[in-house]
């Protein structure tokens, strides 16, 4: 099992930043990719940026050249810098652990999320 917590989220205004962060606990010494997923009120939950063990790093095309996602292994964390947001970013941001992709099913272990609030 293992065990993910976020971190970070918040209120910013429009064209604002806000650093993400992920901190995994448990059986954190297989490889798992890992990805941020996000869910808006009434929208399935969406793909935002994935990376693999091996610093290999995939966005949806929506956040391409404003989010990064980055990782310490040795720390066992992942972190999700968004900048320049809109208020279409405004979500519940989920991390996840397990292989590389960006469908819901290619993870097994979710954290609980944190809001992302942008305001206009």
């Amino acid at each position: 099992q293992v065990q993910l917590v976020e971190s970070g989220g918040g209120l910013v205004q429009a064209g604002g930043s806000l650093r993400l962060s992920c901190a995994a606990s448990g059986r954190t010494g297989s490889n798992y990719a890992m990805g941020w997923f996000r869910q808006a009120p009434g929208k399935e939950r969406e793909f935002v940026a994935a990376i693999s063990w091996g610093i290999r790093t995939y966005y949806a095309d929506s956040v391409k050249g404003r989010f990064t996602i980055s990782r310490d292994n040795a720390k066992n964390t992942v972190h999700l810098q968004m900048n320049s947001l809109n208020p279409d970013d405004t979500a519940v941001y989920y991390c996840a652990a397990g292989r590389w992709g960006i469908t819901l099913n290619e993870y097994d272990y979710w954290g609980q999320g944190t809001q992302v609030t942008v305001s206009s």
